[in-house]
């Protein structure tokens, strides 16, 4: 589940975390072993800097739409979010029920006291990042499909630049070449794709087994990405056994990949608060 997770996560220009607020279910996500916990670290990690907390199951007998439960909850997941770098006076905790959909899209009588945003309004409200289509063209690849009649689709986020049909794009590593016939998002083609867009691209006379998830498409005529033997990286160590020196050996997970690298030198201790 959380290789699955980090995929979404790396692409996401926002992260909604869901906490369930009854007695026992919130103590247990964030437990230094909870998910709750695992996944804030693995957003902020992953570059998602704008964060919603949605409260969930405030109709359960044991918190009964409870203001009290709701500020200890908000409390206790501040407390937590702001070690892992995020400033929680820029969060909405969002309480909502979604048995019966209470403050997600209207606001609830069941929660008079609450006079913050529903989970619409916190998502509406959410900034949207500068697109950089000005850059060389990357495509990391979350899936590959065979579509009976269309042929090979990769499917991915555009990161940067403009994808267009007839195209001449490359995928590392590898270093294969093929034309786009078409490029398409929610079944409509379009005439170009740009950064934030999630796309499938009908590409020619490369089948599923020659691309794979992870791997990067790019303009073969401008920049196109490149397999390398070492690279300078800014890596967020989530758990380790003890120590780490050059020679450590972990599986890295970058945009949708996720490979063994071993660390050559270790150049600088960044503090991920701070930067």
């Amino acid at each position: 589940f959380i290789k699955n997770m980090i995929t979404g996560t790396s692409q996401a220009d926002a992260a909604v975390l869901v906490i369930a607020s009854p007695t026992g279910e919130f103590e247990a996500g964030i437990a230094k072993t909870g998910q709750t916990r695992e996944h804030a670290l693995l957003a902020f990690t992953l570059g998602v800097r704008q964060m919603i907390v949605a409260i969930n199951k405030m109709d359960e007998k044991s918190v009964n739409w409870s203001q009290a439960r709701y500020d200890e909850i908000v409390k206790e997941t501040s407390s937590f979010v702001k070690k892992i770098g995020y400033n929680p006076e820029k969060i909405n905790f969002v309480p909502i029920s979604g048995f019966n959909g209470d403050n997600m899209l209207e606001k609830s009588a069941n929660l008079p006291w609450y006079k913050g945003p529903t989970l619409l309004e916190a998502l509406d409200s959410i900034f949207e990042p500068k697109r950089p289509s000005d850059k060389p063209l990357r495509v990391p690849l979350q899936d590959v499909y065979k579509i009976g009649g269309i042929g090979t689709v990769p499917v991915g986020r555009v990161e940067t630049g403009i994808l267009k049909p007839n195209m001449i794009v490359t995928f590392a590593p590898g270093n294969l070449s093929t034309e786009v016939k078409s490029v398409e998002m929610h079944h409509v083609a379009l005439p170009e794709a740009t950064p934030g867009d999630n796309v499938g691209f009908n590409v020619k006379n490369l089948s599923v087994k020659d691309i794979r998830r992870g791997m990067v498409a790019g303009d073969s005529k401008q920049d196109p990405p490149r397999e390398c033997d070492s690279f300078t990286a800014q890596v967020i160590i989530l758990n380790h056994p003890g120590q780490i020196h050059a020679g450590y050996a972990p599986v890295l997970d970058c945009h949708t990949a996720h490979i063994a690298c071993k660390f050559s030198e270790l150049l600088d201790k960044v503090d991920r608060r701070t930067g």
